[in-house]
């Protein structure tokens, strides 16, 4: 078997959109998109927070493979979203930041409200098992559940948003250091570009890219890196060989934002992802085990991974 080859064969999806939650004080409700496998019971749940100015419709490469394979997938759109074209001067923008990591936690308080609204998929739901993901920006959301914080103009780690629920993670393109290791523009415009991954406990899988050259920072694309080497263990690394912040493609199926288009590199990332998720979802599950072993033996060529 190669090294991107799917764990187990797909199951048709259906997916319903927008699911609607309240969310007073937001501005605007939180709209949603779940997909889900039509069979299979006891399903554990991913929240896939989307990059800047996507929408519960981005990262459909990542998310229909998830759901295929077994797993509910839940992609809230964010204020940031293009979708709702926020002005600029709108007084919600330099908390956006916090009022995503509020989203994913709201979605996570109201699984059972999404469940209801997919038709036949209530009672099939494992809520116990959840999972968060994301790229880009959407990565520095996903890993404040996992335990990140987020420093002041001191140094000093602001509050705690993590959330005991959330018992794994997918981080792609995640940002690395502040401070000096953020560009001038960077600096200016986004004082919460300054984590500390000290506490970020969870296990996780992080996905750096090693042509990623942000210009957000002064460094090169080691930037990427720097919540793997900054956290504590029971994290693992991907680096993938010749992959931008795109990765190859996995924000939308033939995306024209795309300058590193590479389908074998997307399937790799399919493959890998959902199998990580198989097993720090249920320990006893040795997907991960047989999909790392597999890159090892056969696709050296794209990547490489590294644990600690």
């Amino acid at each position: 078997m190669s090294a991107y080859q799917p764990t187990t064969a797909p199951s048709p999806v259906v997916s319903v959109k927008p699911v609607v939650l309240p969310a007073p004080g937001r501005g605007d409700d939180l709209q949603v998109q779940v997909s889900a496998p039509v069979t299979g019971r006891d399903l554990p749940v991913v929240v896939l927070s989307h990059g800047y100015g996507g929408s519960m419709d981005s990262y459909a490469p990542l998310a229909d493979h998830w759901a295929a394979h077994g797993f509910v997938v839940l992609r809230p759109t964010h204020l940031d979203s293009r979708r709702l074209a926020l002005p600029a001067d709108d007084p919600r923008t330099p908390l956006i930041w916090r009022t995503r990591v509020e989203d994913l936690t709201r979605v996570v308080d109201h699984l059972p409200d999404l469940e209801a609204a997919v038709p036949g998929l209530a009672g099939r739901v494992d809520r116990g098992r959840v999972a968060v993901a994301g790229h880009s920006w959407g990565a520095q959301s996903a890993s404040m559940l996992l335990g990140a914080r987020v420093l002041d103009a001191d140094g000093v780690p602001g509050e705690d948003l993590s959330d005991p629920r959330v018992t794994a993670g997918l981080l792609f393109a995640l940002p690395g250091r502040g401070g000096a290791d953020l560009s001038p523009f960077a600096a200016e415009n986004f004082s919460f570009m300054n984590p500390s991954f000290d506490d970020m406990t969870a296990p996780a899988l992080l996905v750096a890219g090693d042509h990623d050259d942000s210009a957000l920072s002064v460094r090169g694309p080691d930037w990427f890196t720097d919540a793997y080497a900054l956290s504590p263990k029971d994290k693992t690394l991907l680096t993938l060989f010749g992959a931008e912040h795109s990765l190859g493609g996995i924000a939308a199926h033939e995306h024209t934002e795309t300058t590193d288009e590479s389908p074998e590199r997307v399937a790799l990332l399919q493959r890998l992802t959902t199998a990580y998720l198989r097993s720090a979802l249920d320990p006893d599950d040795p997907a991960w085990r047989e999909a790392s072993a597999e890159l090892a033996a056969g696709g050296q060529h794209l990547g490489r991974l590294e644990s600690k």
